[in-house]
């Protein structure tokens, strides 16, 4: 659903604040993990994946090493797939070697912590990484599963009636976070 679909309630990240967030994220990887080496960033798509092809940029920037980047689809590993539509499109899973390795997966917004852990699942499925750490733009509370981001961008309470929403200039043309009324 876009934010034309919904009643939007209010902007809560502009451009230069995402910018800024990731830029920040970025330096507490490379603080918490003492440098990149090993270091693998992996986005869930559909808009995490454009997140983190960002951040392994900055990454790349920071420590003039180029940092590996993937892209996982967790549709299949989602424990809600019986309340979804079918749909017949999966995009494919592109990931780097992960075994052995820090695994940073990055979505775009955290609630409940279902897609994290749908994410954790499907990378199993491709090698055993020394260890995962969890990134995302936003993080709106509500949680259902025991996961807490390592990384956040901006917290950002909600109801559950609102849905926040994340604008991506790759594929929206305007880098924006907003919260919309359900």
């Amino acid at each position: 659903m876009s934010v034309t679909e919904g009643r939007l309630k209010a902007t809560v990240m502009d451009a230069d604040q995402i910018r800024r967030s990731l830029s920040r994220i970025a330096h507490e990887i490379v603080e918490r993990n003492r440098g990149i080496e090993d270091v693998v960033v992996v986005g869930i798509v559909s808009k995490g994946d454009v997140l983190a092809k960002r951040l392994s940029m900055i990454l790349t920037e920071l420590e003039k090493c180029a940092v590996p980047f993937g892209r996982l689809d967790v549709t299949l590993h989602r424990d809600d797939r019986h309340l979804r539509p079918p749909d017949a499109h999966h995009t494919s899973t592109e990931l780097p070697d992960i075994g052995g390795k820090v695994v940073v997966l990055v979505d775009d917004v955290i609630h409940r912590g279902r897609t994290a852990r749908a994410a954790m699942d499907a990378l199993m499925d491709f090698g055993r990484p020394r260890s995962i750490q969890l990134a995302v733009l936003v993080d709106r509370g509500h949680r259902e599963l025991p996961i807490r981001p390592d990384y956040v961008g901006k917290n950002v309470p909600t109801s559950d009636t609102e849905r926040i929403e994340v604008l991506i200039d790759e594929q929206d043309g305007i880098d924006q976070a907003v919260i919309v009324a359900g």
